[in-house]
């Protein structure tokens, strides 16, 4: 099992840079076929430019467009087991509430699939729902404010929900960007969740049963654990 887990970013060549892994694990896992790289999106109303952007990124990664799937479904809808027939899945960035809502019917299935050695990667919402607590967003922690209420998602205070259960430690991202860092630390100080990481932009944070985590990219990993005097945050870097 292997999980790509990147912190969001416009940059379609330096986030390809960080999928040439996950493209290799799909072709492995294709054999002697051409690989199938599922790429799972929800779309906003008004939204005309993710496909063609998530498509961009996992071709500047080495994938063929033709070895590219697309499963486009807007805000509300769900994404059925024929989405995640795949030899690799993507999930891409936008609304974490809303994506995290589309995976309620595969959440299983999914999981089993990635036990089964499917490589994952996740963009910004695709990572944070990944964990088996997914902080989906928010920017408040009892009425006080611990990011930019800009970054909250749509939701005022933090929420935890049942996430895809491939990891077990919370994901926030776009960390130095939107400032994001405090939100995840104030969730680990609050006891939402147990630990967790935020993740830079253009950064990938790659999680693996065959190698420690390794960091890629251009900027930092924040890991975020409780200790005996509060919260303990240390810095990972590629």
């Amino acid at each position: 099992m292997s999980v790509h887990l990147l912190g969001g970013g416009r940059d379609t060549a330096r986030c390809g840079a960080l999928l040439t892994s996950f493209v290799a694990e799909a072709r492995t896992r294709a054999g002697d076929r051409a690989p199938v790289i599922a790429v799972l999106l929800v779309l906003e109303a008004d939204d005309s430019t993710s496909v063609a952007l998530f498509r961009g990124v996992l071709e500047a990664a080495g994938a063929a467009s033709d070895e590219i799937r697309v499963h486009a479904i807007v805000e509300g809808e769900s994404f059925t087991d024929a989405a995640i027939e795949a030899d690799g899945v993507f999930v891409g960035g936008g609304l974490t509430p809303a994506y995290h809502d589309a995976f309620g019917a595969v959440r299983e299935a999914l999981r089993e699939r990635v036990a089964r050695g499917m490589p994952y990667a996740g963009f910004s919402a695709g990572a944070a729902i990944a964990a088996e607590r997914a902080l989906v967003g928010g920017w408040q922690r009892g009425g006080v404010e611990v990011c930019s209420e800009d970054a909250g998602e749509e939701l005022g205070e933090l929420e935890v929900r049942p996430g895809l259960g491939l990891l077990g430690f919370a994901v926030d991202v776009h960390a130095a960007q939107w400032g994001t860092l405090s939100r995840l630390v104030a969730a680990v100080d609050a006891g939402l969740v147990t630990d967790g990481v935020a993740i830079d932009e253009h950064t990938a944070l790659v999680v693996s049963e065959r190698a420690a985590p390794a960091v890629r990219g251009s900027g930092q990993v924040w890991r975020v654990e409780p200790s005996a005097s509060g919260v303990h945050v240390q810095v990972l870097r590629a």
